[in-house]
């Protein structure tokens, strides 16, 4: 599938994996519309790569009536979203927190599915679009501390199979990417990208999944994709 002149939303998109996808559907010919808590990087980061800016956090239902307003009075159509923006927490099972919890939820669940749900409004109409859920290898297995975390990669991954049995009859398909660890400026205080390292994926990685799967003519799609690094330790 041509990617050029489509019109993509991706969230969190102004550092680590939303940047680096963003850039990538620009690089393709797509119009990409990034959205981020941090107002400052935001326009700073679309300026830099050439993307429209909309200052939003999709823990606020008011925001994400505001964005996708304006982007369909921008551009009058909406070919994909990527729901990428996501929070990380961890806690041992004696140790757990409510509020924690909820704050986690509150943007890689609610979030992800206001969102989504926004989105799957526009593609119905027009019987065509493409919902990407940036997940995590956390939502196939968890882990030690992952409680808050990997419950929510997995509820994101149940949300995506629900998606695509309500959205292939619309001609809609529904993504997942599942990256393993990826240095980036997620769960860092400072919110700073951390360096990389040799061993581990890139977020260029991911990138290079998103493409694909896009590229692939729409009447086929991958429901779910996995990426690790080939020797991470």
């Amino acid at each position: 599938m041509e990617l050029k002149d489509k019109v993509y939303i991706v969230t969190g998109g102004s550092s680590g994996l939303g940047k680096a996808m963003a850039i990538a559907l620009i690089e393709n010919g797509s119009k990409v519309v990034i959205t981020g808590r941090n107002l400052e990087k935001l326009n700073r980061v679309g300026n830099e790569i050439n993307a429209t800016v909309f200052h939003a956090d999709v823990a606020s239902d008011k925001d994400i009536e505001a964005l996708f307003d304006f982007v369909m009075t921008k551009f009058g159509t909406l070919d994909g979203l990527v729901n990428n923006a996501g929070i990380g927490d961890w806690a041992a099972i004696d140790e757990m927190d409510r509020e924690k919890m909820k704050h986690v939820f509150e943007i890689n669940v609610f979030g992800a599915s206001m969102m989504a749900s926004h989105a799957a409004k526009i593609f119905k109409k027009q019987n065509y679009g493409d919902i990407v859920n940036i997940a995590s290898t956390a939502s196939m297995k968890g882990f030690k501390m992952g409680s808050i975390y990997a419950a929510s990669k997995f509820a994101l991954r149940a949300l995506s199979q629900c998606w695509q049995a309500e959205l292939r009859p619309h001609n809609v398909r529904v993504i997942q990417i599942n990256p393993s660890e990826v240095p980036t400026a997620f769960s860092a205080e400072n919110r700073e990208e951390r360096p990389l390292e040799e061993n581990k994926l890139r977020p260029q990685e991911i990138a290079d999944v998103l493409i694909a799967t896009l590229k692939m003519d729409r009447r086929g799609f991958i429901p779910e994709v996995s990426v690790f690094a080939t020797n991470p330790f």
